[in-house]
């Protein structure tokens, strides 16, 4: 089934302004939301230049502030008529080891990736329930299979609740035309991801949105992208020893 609405959170920056960029290429029409209003308002225009024939909605949003992202949702399919496919991507990936004064910032990464994403389902799929049709999309991350040390213990963690969270919506709506997908991204260059460090398989984010999208489009129930190596990597990751794993923060 072709998703032509597609609504994007965390479109300002990172994988969400890619994928923006590799829909609208598709055809697709854009709802693309984010903190950053001057960022989405270059970003629509330079959608336009590559496909003028879509429509783009651009919207200011905090996903932490849930009445908003609530009010946003239903204003975006109030002025498209149906929303066909929700990508729930904003995050952040502050923080740092329980206990040395990071609370503030691995609480933020908390609220951010895992509440904030749940707030951003429901009103996805009180959308989709109404319509009796829809695709929800959450992008959790490879990190999701085991614990990760220092500034990774908390956005990891965030991440398998989110897989958890998504299999559970999964389960509930099974043989009914709405369909749910985990995506699980390795390393991908984005602006979060740290430059100092020597990340392994690391790709450009436009290998890593074009394998993202290959898998949404299927709307495959899990995807580790980009395949190869992260589909094999997370059995590995289940049994590695806890001080090797120390050496991979």
């Amino acid at each position: 089934m072709k998703r032509q609405n597609i609504l994007i959170t965390g479109a300002s920056s990172g994988l969400g302004l890619t994928m923006a960029k590799q829909f609208a290429a598709l055809g697709r029409n854009l709802i693309l939301c984010a903190r950053r209003l001057e960022n989405l308002e270059q970003l629509k225009q330079t959608l336009l230049t590559i496909n003028p024939t879509i429509h783009v909605s651009i919207s200011e949003l905090d996903v932490n502030n849930d009445e908003q992202v609530f009010a946003v949702f239903k204003q975006a399919k109030a002025e498209f008529g149906n929303i066909d496919r929700v990508i729930v991507n904003a995050g952040i990936g502050q923080g740092g080891s329980i206990g040395t004064g990071c609370f503030a910032e691995n609480k933020h990464t908390a609220m951010t990736n895992f509440v904030a994403a749940l707030v951003q389902c429901e009103a996805a799929m009180a959308i989709f329930r109404e319509q009796n049709f829809g695709h929800l999309v959450t992008i959790s991350s490879v990190s999701s299979q085991c614990g990760f040390a220092k500034s990774m213990t908390v956005y990891a963690a965030t991440k398998a609740a989110l897989a958890s969270l998504t299999e559970g919506i999964r389960i509930d709506v099974l043989d009914t035309p709405i369909r749910v997908t985990t995506i699980h991204p390795g390393y991908i260059a984005t602006e979060i991801t740290n430059p100092d460090k020597k990340l392994p398989f690391i790709v450009n984010v436009d290998v890593g949105c074009k394998a993202i999208i290959k898998a949404v489009e299927r709307e495959v129930n899990v995807a580790f992208v980009p395949f190869w190596p992260w589909a094999m990597m997370r059995y590995l990751l289940r049994i590695l020893p806890l001080a090797f794993m120390r050496r991979l923060n």
